[in-house]
């Protein structure tokens, strides 16, 4: 039934997301994990905020990465934020 609803508009084709994790420090910029889930699995997202110049800047990060578990998808949302936090730096924000 839910694949008529969303054939025909009557629902929505998006999961809700998962309830976003507390934010954490890394660098001087705020990570907060958010997987959203995708089917029967969670998908790996986290934002990743900063202050620069006195404007608050956001990049939301989205990797294919899927997981079963919503901790592990945190933990891998976590992991690939300072990643890019550590090869980007502030370029994250354009």
């Amino acid at each position: 039934m839910s694949f008529l609803k969303r054939l025909f508009g009557l629902g929505s084709a998006e999961a809700p997301a998962a309830p976003a994790a507390e934010a954490v420090e890394y660098k001087g910029y705020r990570i907060r994990a958010t997987p959203f889930k995708e089917g029967a699995q969670f998908q790996t997202c986290a934002l990743i905020n900063r202050t620069v110049d006195g404007v608050e800047k956001e990049h939301r990060l989205i990797r294919a990465d899927r997981f079963a578990s919503i901790d592990d998808a945190r933990d891998v949302s976590l992991r690939k934020a300072k990643q890019m936090i550590d090869e980007q730096g502030d370029r994250l924000f354009g």
